[in-house]
């Protein structure tokens, strides 16, 4: 397997699985900004041609923090391909090529409830605490957070 940046190619392709790929509806999430703006860092896995997963990232400056964190908008893996290393072989290449751009710092959000990406961040590394209110009243998520180490 290896890791790659994302193509144009790919992101046709991403928009044609995810619904399978997260058993269901979730096209929105994969939304074209990550190529047209935002795609540098995004990454893809492929196993012998067949894209098996892909990591949509970005860096961002929010207000509140000192200087710019990766942040994690959205992870696919191909149903036949979990629990291979996929997921581990995408975090390691975006964590590398934020710290390499700057970042200090790794994010991500999921819903109250979604075991498995907190099962899979904890194993990483990452900080997991649940923020109350996070995406409005009465809409708390899970907020995951890595501190980097400089290249």
């Amino acid at each position: 397997m290896q890791a790659r940046p994302l193509a144009k190619s790919d992101y046709d392709l991403i928009v044609q699985v995810i619904d399978r790929w997260w058993a269901g509806p979730s096209t929105a999430l994969a939304h074209p900004i990550f190529f047209h703006e935002l795609g540098d860092l995004a990454r893809v896995v492929e196993s012998d041609g067949l894209m098996v997963g892909f990591l949509l990232g970005f860096l961002a400056s929010p207000a509140h923090d000192p200087g710019p964190i990766g942040y994690v908008h959205l992870v696919g893996i191909h149903p036949d391909y979990r629990r291979r290393g996929v997921g581990r072989l995408l975090y390691a290449r975006f964590e590398a090529d934020c710290a390499a751009a700057g970042a200090r710092r790794m994010k991500a959000i999921t819903m109250i409830g979604n075991e498995g990406s907190h099962r899979f961040h904890h194993a990483l590394g990452w900080e997991v605490r649940e923020v109350e209110d996070y995406a409005g009243p009465g809409r708390p998520r899970i907020v995951f957070t890595k501190e980097l180490r400089a290249p």
